[in-house]
């Protein structure tokens, strides 16, 4: 193979890793931002706290922690789908496995969140 061949091969190498990364970096936003709508949640239990009907300003901070269960579960998915077409040469990237570990654990967050917000 010539050189000029093996330095293109090499870019692309590059090219897949630096895919790789940005798809952990999207991942991380993606978690920033359901943990936002978390944050939006307990934000509106806290203004609405004397609201009457209860329920009806539960239920709006509900539809939040709802979007965040969904950002956090399309987050997941979409990263492992990536990951998968994806082949991983010099950059130590992680696992489809660590991104599931980490979208279940802010989705118990979030439904621990929901439990609590109801039960005040």
């Amino acid at each position: 193979m010539s050189d000029r061949n093996e330095l293109a091969e090499e870019r692309t190498h590059w090219a897949e890793d630096r895919t790789s990364l940005a798809n952990e970096r999207t991942f991380a936003g993606w978690m920033r931002t359901g943990m936002g709508a978390i944050a939006v949640a307990i934000g509106l239990k806290a203004v609405f706290g004397a609201f009457e009907p209860t329920w009806m300003a539960k239920a709006v901070a509900s539809i939040f922690l709802a979007a965040a269960l969904f950002m956090f579960w399309s987050a997941q998915r979409q990263a492992s789908r990536t990951h998968g077409r994806l082949s991983q040469r010099d950059a130590s990237i992680k696992t489809p496995r660590y991104f599931i570990i980490v979208a279940s654990v802010m989705a118990f967050g979030a439904l621990g969140t929901g439990v609590i917000l109801w039960s005040l």
